[in-house]
Protein backbone atom coordinates (compact mmCIF):
# COMPACT_ATOMS: atom_id res chain seq x y z
CA UNK A 1 0.00 0.00 0.00
CA UNK A 2 1.08 3.24 -0.72
CA UNK A 3 -0.01 7.08 0.35
CA UNK A 4 0.48 10.53 -0.35
CA UNK A 5 0.55 13.88 1.71
CA UNK A 6 0.46 17.02 -0.13
CA UNK A 7 1.19 19.62 1.83
CA UNK A 8 2.71 23.12 3.03
CA UNK A 9 4.51 24.45 5.81
CA UNK A 10 5.29 27.94 7.03
CA UNK A 11 7.54 27.40 10.09
CA UNK A 12 7.72 23.92 9.76
CA UNK A 13 4.93 22.57 12.36
CA UNK A 14 3.00 20.58 10.11
CA UNK A 15 5.94 19.34 8.46
CA UNK A 16 6.72 17.66 11.67
CA UNK A 17 3.27 16.71 11.72
CA UNK A 18 3.34 15.02 8.09
CA UNK A 19 6.73 13.50 9.01
CA UNK A 20 5.25 11.96 11.75
CA UNK A 21 2.70 10.61 9.48
CA UNK A 22 5.11 9.18 7.32
CA UNK A 23 6.44 7.08 10.34
CA UNK A 24 3.44 5.81 11.85
CA UNK A 25 2.41 4.57 7.87
CA UNK A 26 5.52 2.60 7.59
CA UNK A 27 5.33 1.11 10.88
CA UNK A 28 2.32 -0.38 9.47
CA UNK A 29 3.80 -1.48 5.99
CA UNK A 30 2.47 2.08 4.55
CA UNK A 31 5.10 3.41 1.85
CA UNK A 32 3.90 7.60 2.10
CA UNK A 33 5.78 10.23 0.37
CA UNK A 34 5.32 13.73 1.36
CA UNK A 35 5.03 16.16 -1.31
CA UNK A 36 5.33 20.20 -0.70
CA UNK A 37 2.69 21.91 -2.67
CA UNK A 38 5.01 24.92 -3.87
CA UNK A 39 7.10 22.07 -6.02
CA UNK A 40 4.46 22.65 -9.18
CA UNK A 41 7.13 20.46 -10.79
CA UNK A 42 7.22 16.47 -10.76
CA UNK A 43 3.34 16.28 -8.60
CA UNK A 44 3.04 12.92 -7.92
CA UNK A 45 -0.23 10.99 -9.54
CA UNK A 46 -2.92 11.35 -6.66
CA UNK A 47 -4.30 7.98 -9.13
CA UNK A 48 -1.19 6.08 -7.83
CA UNK A 49 -2.23 5.64 -4.94
CA UNK A 50 -3.95 4.04 -2.22
CA UNK A 51 -4.70 7.02 0.08
CA UNK A 52 -4.23 10.25 -0.53
CA UNK A 53 -3.64 13.06 2.40
CA UNK A 54 -3.53 17.15 2.64
CA UNK A 55 -2.16 18.93 5.10
CA UNK A 56 -2.03 22.89 5.80
CA UNK A 57 -1.17 25.06 8.74
CA UNK A 58 -4.81 27.07 9.17
CA UNK A 59 -4.31 30.44 7.72
CA UNK A 60 -7.58 33.13 8.96
CA UNK A 61 -9.71 29.98 8.97
CA UNK A 62 -9.09 28.71 5.75
CA UNK A 63 -6.34 26.71 3.50
CA UNK A 64 -3.74 29.29 2.08
CA UNK A 65 -3.53 30.10 -0.87
CA UNK A 66 -0.70 28.38 -2.20
CA UNK A 67 -2.96 25.15 -1.23
CA UNK A 68 -5.40 25.97 -3.69
CA UNK A 69 -2.67 27.49 -5.94
CA UNK A 70 -1.42 23.68 -6.18
CA UNK A 71 -4.83 22.17 -6.93
CA UNK A 72 -4.91 23.72 -10.24
CA UNK A 73 -1.89 21.90 -11.11
CA UNK A 74 -3.23 18.55 -9.50
CA UNK A 75 -3.97 15.82 -11.96
CA UNK A 76 -7.77 14.52 -11.70
CA UNK A 77 -8.75 11.93 -10.01
CA UNK A 78 -12.63 9.75 -10.19
CA UNK A 79 -14.25 9.17 -7.02
CA UNK A 80 -10.92 9.13 -4.61
CA UNK A 81 -12.00 9.61 -0.71
CA UNK A 82 -9.20 11.17 0.70
CA UNK A 83 -8.23 12.37 4.54
CA UNK A 84 -7.25 16.24 5.61
CA UNK A 85 -4.60 17.08 8.49
CA UNK A 86 -4.11 20.59 10.07
CA UNK A 87 -2.17 22.78 12.48
CA UNK A 88 -3.01 25.73 14.03
CA UNK A 89 -2.12 27.66 16.85
CA UNK A 90 -5.54 27.80 18.82
CA UNK A 91 -7.99 25.21 19.06
CA UNK A 92 -11.08 27.44 18.80
CA UNK A 93 -13.85 25.50 17.12
CA UNK A 94 -13.80 28.18 14.05
CA UNK A 95 -10.72 26.53 12.64
CA UNK A 96 -12.95 23.46 12.07
CA UNK A 97 -14.18 25.12 9.18
CA UNK A 98 -11.35 25.70 7.94
CA UNK A 99 -11.54 22.80 4.91
CA UNK A 100 -15.01 23.79 3.66
CA UNK A 101 -13.70 25.83 0.96
CA UNK A 102 -10.39 23.23 0.22
CA UNK A 103 -13.43 20.54 0.14
CA UNK A 104 -15.52 22.02 -2.47
CA UNK A 105 -12.11 22.48 -4.81
CA UNK A 106 -11.43 19.01 -4.12
CA UNK A 107 -15.04 17.33 -5.38
CA UNK A 108 -14.26 19.34 -8.83
CA UNK A 109 -11.21 17.32 -9.04
CA UNK A 110 -12.85 14.36 -8.60
CA UNK A 111 -12.26 13.49 -5.00
CA UNK A 112 -15.59 12.12 -3.45
CA UNK A 113 -15.36 11.76 0.14
CA UNK A 114 -13.07 13.29 3.03
CA UNK A 115 -13.54 10.57 5.34
CA UNK A 116 -11.00 11.81 8.58
CA UNK A 117 -9.89 15.00 9.29
CA UNK A 118 -7.50 16.10 12.16
CA UNK A 119 -6.67 19.36 13.69
CA UNK A 120 -3.37 19.43 16.00
CA UNK A 121 -2.36 22.48 18.03
CA UNK A 122 1.28 23.52 17.64
CA UNK A 123 2.80 26.87 18.80
CA UNK A 124 2.20 29.76 16.91
CA UNK A 125 4.82 31.56 14.60
CA UNK A 126 2.78 34.88 14.70
CA UNK A 127 0.19 36.60 17.23
CA UNK A 128 2.35 36.27 20.35
CA UNK A 129 4.87 33.77 21.22
CA UNK A 130 3.96 30.78 23.34
CA UNK A 131 6.57 29.56 25.76
CA UNK A 132 9.24 26.14 25.11
CA UNK A 133 7.02 24.33 27.79
CA UNK A 134 3.72 24.99 26.22
CA UNK A 135 5.24 23.60 22.57
CA UNK A 136 6.67 20.83 23.89
CA UNK A 137 3.44 19.88 25.04
CA UNK A 138 1.45 20.94 22.46
CA UNK A 139 3.95 18.75 20.09
CA UNK A 140 4.47 15.48 22.54
CA UNK A 141 0.15 15.71 22.44
CA UNK A 142 0.34 15.37 18.35
CA UNK A 143 3.17 12.64 18.92
CA UNK A 144 0.63 10.36 20.91
CA UNK A 145 -2.61 11.33 18.85
CA UNK A 146 -1.22 10.73 14.93
CA UNK A 147 -0.39 6.99 15.59
CA UNK A 148 -4.28 6.57 16.62
CA UNK A 149 -5.17 8.56 14.06
CA UNK A 150 -3.16 6.84 11.41
CA UNK A 151 -4.77 3.45 12.76
CA UNK A 152 -8.08 5.05 11.84
CA UNK A 153 -7.33 5.93 8.64
CA UNK A 154 -6.07 2.76 7.53
CA UNK A 155 -8.74 0.63 9.64
CA UNK A 156 -11.42 2.71 7.55
CA UNK A 157 -12.49 4.25 10.82
CA UNK A 158 -14.13 7.67 9.57
CA UNK A 159 -13.82 10.60 11.78
CA UNK A 160 -14.72 14.55 11.17
CA UNK A 161 -14.49 17.53 12.85
CA UNK A 162 -17.31 18.80 13.83
CA UNK A 163 -18.13 22.34 11.77
CA UNK A 164 -19.32 25.17 13.94
CA UNK A 165 -22.09 27.25 12.95
CA UNK A 166 -21.92 29.72 10.37
CA UNK A 167 -18.34 28.32 10.86
CA UNK A 168 -18.96 28.32 6.22
CA UNK A 169 -19.80 32.06 5.98
CA UNK A 170 -17.09 32.98 8.06
CA UNK A 171 -14.25 31.07 6.57
CA UNK A 172 -15.68 32.68 3.04
CA UNK A 173 -15.74 36.28 4.55
CA UNK A 174 -12.22 35.91 5.79
CA UNK A 175 -10.72 34.78 2.54
CA UNK A 176 -10.10 38.36 2.11
CA UNK A 177 -6.84 37.72 4.06
CA UNK A 178 -5.08 36.14 0.54
CA UNK A 179 -5.59 39.39 -1.29
CA UNK A 180 -4.37 41.23 2.35
CA UNK A 181 -1.39 39.44 3.23
CA UNK A 182 -0.10 39.58 -0.65
CA UNK A 183 -0.24 44.03 -0.02
CA UNK A 184 0.70 43.57 3.30
CA UNK A 185 3.88 41.29 2.06
CA UNK A 186 5.38 44.17 -0.09
CA UNK A 187 5.09 46.35 3.21
CA UNK A 188 8.09 44.35 4.87
CA UNK A 189 11.04 46.34 5.91
CA UNK A 190 14.79 44.46 6.63
CA UNK A 191 16.17 46.60 9.69
CA UNK A 192 20.08 47.12 10.17
CA UNK A 193 20.55 44.31 12.49
CA UNK A 194 20.50 42.07 9.00
CA UNK A 195 23.64 40.32 8.47
CA UNK A 196 22.83 39.43 5.00
CA UNK A 197 22.37 35.89 5.14
CA UNK A 198 19.86 35.02 2.98
CA UNK A 199 17.83 32.59 4.97
CA UNK A 200 14.91 34.46 3.67
CA UNK A 201 15.48 34.73 0.43
CA UNK A 202 16.55 31.26 -0.39
CA UNK A 203 13.64 29.73 2.16
CA UNK A 204 10.58 31.85 1.05
CA UNK A 205 8.30 28.76 -0.60
CA UNK A 206 6.87 31.19 -3.02
CA UNK A 207 9.55 33.58 -3.96
CA UNK A 208 8.77 36.75 -2.73
CA UNK A 209 12.08 38.24 -1.46
CA UNK A 210 14.53 39.04 -3.81
CA UNK A 211 18.04 41.11 -3.11
CA UNK A 212 19.89 43.70 -5.10
CA UNK A 213 23.31 42.77 -4.63
CA UNK A 214 24.34 46.15 -6.57
CA UNK A 215 21.87 48.33 -4.04
CA UNK A 216 22.57 46.46 -0.99
CA UNK A 217 18.41 46.40 -0.68
CA UNK A 218 15.83 43.59 -0.01
CA UNK A 219 12.86 43.94 -2.23
CA UNK A 220 9.16 42.31 -1.08
CA UNK A 221 6.76 41.14 -3.98
CA UNK A 222 3.33 40.93 -4.16
CA UNK A 223 3.03 36.85 -3.46
CA UNK A 224 3.44 37.06 0.05
CA UNK A 225 1.36 34.28 1.58
CA UNK A 226 2.27 35.38 5.18
CA UNK A 227 3.06 32.45 6.32
CA UNK A 228 6.12 34.26 8.29
CA UNK A 229 8.88 31.97 7.94
CA UNK A 230 11.17 34.94 6.62
CA UNK A 231 10.33 36.45 9.68
CA UNK A 232 9.91 33.95 12.21
CA UNK A 233 13.66 32.23 10.74
CA UNK A 234 15.29 35.39 10.98
CA UNK A 235 18.61 34.67 12.94
CA UNK A 236 18.71 38.47 13.79
CA UNK A 237 15.08 38.95 13.89
CA UNK A 238 15.51 41.85 11.19
CA UNK A 239 12.56 41.41 9.48
CA UNK A 240 9.57 43.76 10.36
CA UNK A 241 5.99 42.33 8.83
CA UNK A 242 4.18 45.74 7.60
CA UNK A 243 1.15 46.70 9.58
CA UNK A 244 1.42 43.26 11.63
CA UNK A 245 4.95 43.51 12.94
CA UNK A 246 2.99 43.37 16.24
CA UNK A 247 2.19 40.26 15.84
CA UNK A 248 6.11 38.80 15.17
CA UNK A 249 7.34 35.87 16.71
CA UNK A 250 11.32 35.15 16.12
CA UNK A 251 12.76 31.74 16.80
CA UNK A 252 12.42 28.28 16.87
CA UNK A 253 10.87 26.63 20.10
CA UNK A 254 12.78 23.90 21.72
CA UNK A 255 10.58 21.04 21.77
CA UNK A 256 12.86 18.94 23.47
CA UNK A 257 14.22 21.16 25.98
CA UNK A 258 12.51 23.69 26.81
CA UNK A 259 13.77 26.82 28.87
CA UNK A 260 11.37 26.34 32.02
CA UNK A 261 12.22 30.34 33.13
CA UNK A 262 10.25 31.20 30.32
CA UNK A 263 6.85 33.08 31.06
CA UNK A 264 3.46 33.50 28.08
CA UNK A 265 3.12 36.92 27.53
CA UNK A 266 -1.06 35.68 26.82
CA UNK A 267 -1.34 33.20 29.75
CA UNK A 268 -5.20 33.67 29.85
CA UNK A 269 -5.83 33.70 25.94
CA UNK A 270 -8.04 30.88 24.77
CA UNK A 271 -7.82 29.34 28.08
CA UNK A 272 -10.96 27.31 28.13
CA UNK A 273 -10.15 26.33 24.43
CA UNK A 274 -6.70 25.05 25.55
CA UNK A 275 -8.01 23.10 28.27
CA UNK A 276 -10.60 21.65 26.27
CA UNK A 277 -8.14 20.42 23.84
CA UNK A 278 -5.78 18.69 26.01
CA UNK A 279 -8.50 16.82 27.88
CA UNK A 280 -9.97 15.43 24.89
CA UNK A 281 -6.62 14.98 23.60
CA UNK A 282 -6.18 13.00 26.79
CA UNK A 283 -9.32 11.06 26.90
CA UNK A 284 -8.48 10.06 23.09
CA UNK A 285 -5.27 8.96 23.96
CA UNK A 286 -6.08 6.66 26.96
CA UNK A 287 -9.12 5.43 25.59
CA UNK A 288 -6.69 3.72 23.28
CA UNK A 289 -4.06 2.32 25.66
CA UNK A 290 -7.53 0.59 27.46
CA UNK A 291 -8.33 -1.31 24.31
Amino acid sequence: MQAVIYYFTGTHNTLMVCEKYQEEFAKKGVQCILHPVNQLANIPDPNKFDLVGFAYPIHGFNAPYIVYRFLRRLPKVKDKDYFIVKTSGEPVAMNNASSIHLVKKLKKKGFSRLTNEYHYVMPYNMIFRHTDEQAQKMWHTAQKLIPIDVEEILTGTHSLLKRPFLGGIVSWALRIEHPAMKINGMGFKVSNKCIRCMKCVNNCPVQNITYDKEKDKFHFSSKCIMCARCAFCCPKDAIKIGVLNGWRVNGQYNFEEPDLSQTCSNPDYCKKAYDRYFEESEEKISANKEE
